[in-house]
């Protein structure tokens, strides 16, 4: 017997495996997104989202009917709200698409109903919605439930972390708390823990923030280790022999959809006090532009003792190692300012087989053409890849444990 009606607003990479496993479980599942290419995608069985297992159990879901998928709002008992929050001019946070998809809802909703927010948004923003909600349809006041419940997920384990992690659950009341984690406890085997809304939405800016401040120090520690000429590999390695020190390895920047985005929602909303927060972002933003210097000088220094523009390789696009994910890249922003220079460059990503913007050759190639390798990302298919020791390389993920 199948349980409630659930509808998803938003087919991303939390939105689809998210009803998927809502499916799975029992529920009767619709998929809405306004993208129609990508519901008439998702709705063959095909994803372009590289995550283990997803598309098989994608599969399973729609031959059994349990998931539908649609570029209309189907009425349901639950909706899940999964959209983007992107940040627009001075850093500053977008929630249109989150109230433009409650102003989707609101004509279909009914007493008793729950609308969860799983976007990433600003503190008090689950209380806004609520308002707005009761402003169009005021005799739905206190009739409905409303909660915020942020995932907290790996992209590459992300079927294996929506059902093992904890989650955190805030609802606009007590009872919106409680039908909420009734709901996640259908296919998490983690902890559910219940707090109110705005503690919810502040538990998971504050967790990309904390991991921002940890990469900022390891970014900023190589800088230094950098011009002291001591290899920053090492040192790490040696520190973290301290028994209560874990320094995490450095990198070109941050990127992703969380880290890179989130701490801005708290410096955008309290601007006189996350000073720290900013000045983190602003550390990890600097370190892509410091690699880039560090490529631009040693593309000079070529050019002047060798009369020709050198080739460049850059290995790894993605913003992370062993996935297909750009978003925010900090590799992207560096192949791009390099292009845009006229340089004359190799571009090696094994996670993916196109992009639209770049023209992508093999690792072999790269390595072997190129007069400068420049290392961006460390993806397990370079591990075991030699170059000429001759050439100019630039290790910025520890790949080699070169010094930088």
């Amino acid at each position: 017997m199948m349980k409630n009606k659930v509808s998803y607003i938003g087919l991303g990479y939390i939105g689809l495996p998210t009803a998927v496993l809502t499916a799975k479980s029992g529920f009767e599942t619709f998929g809405y997104d306004i993208d129609k290419d990508k519901i008439f995608q998702i709705s063959k069985g095909d994803i372009s989202i590289n995550e283990p297992f997803l598309k098989e159990e994608l599969n399973k879901v729609l031959e059994l009917g349990y998931l539908n998928v649609s570029t209309s709002l189907i009425e349901s008992e639950i909706y899940v709200v999964v959209v983007p929050t992107p940040l627009v001019k001075n850093n500053k946070p977008d929630i249109s698409i989150v109230k433009s998809s409650i102003a989707n809802i609101i004509p279909i909703l009914k007493e008793g109903d729950l609308i969860i927010i799983e976007s990433t948004c600003p503190v008090l923003t689950t209380e806004k919605m609520l308002k707005y909600i009761y402003q169009e349809r005021p005799e739905l006041d206190s009739l409905i439930y409303m909660a915020y419940c942020p995932e907290r997920v790996l992209p590459g384990n992300i079927l294996y972390e929506l059902v093992n992690n904890d989650r955190i659950v805030g609802g606009i009341n007590e009872k919106s708390s409680d039908m909420a984690k009734l709901f996640y406890s259908n296919f998490v085997e983690g902890q559910i823990h219940i707090t109110d809304s705005k503690t919810a939405e502040m538990c998971k800016l504050t967790e990309n923030s904390a991991r921002d401040t940890q990469i900022a120090f390891a970014n900023e520690l190589s800088i230094i280790c950098d011009e002291a000429d001591i290899n920053v590999w090492e040192l790490i390695e040696l520190a973290n022999k301290h028994p209560r020190v874990n320094i995490l390895s450095p990198g070109i920047g941050v990127g992703g959809h969380c880290i890179a985005v989130d701490p801005w929602f708290l410096v955008a909303d309290y601007p006189d006090n996350a000073k720290l927060i900013k000045h983190v972002r602003e550390t990890n933003t600097y370190k892509t532009s410091w690699c880039l210097e560090k490529i631009f000088k040693a593309r000079n220094e070529f050019i002047a003792k060798e009369n020709r523009d050198p080739t460049i390789a850059c290995m790894g696009l993605a913003y992370k190692p062993d996935v297909d994910d750009l978003r925010e890249s900090p590799a992207v922003k560096i192949v791009r300012s390099l292009v845009s220079s006229d340089c004359k460059i190799l571009i090696s990503e094994p996670n993916i087989q196109y992009h639209k913007e770049f023209k992508l050759v093999s690792i072999e190639d790269a390595l072997t053409n190129a007069d400068i390798i420049v290392w961006l990302v460390g993806h397990n298919q370079y591990l075991n890849k030699t170059s000429n020791e001759y050439k100019i390389q630039f290790d910025f993920c520890g790949l080699k444990k070169y010094k930088i």
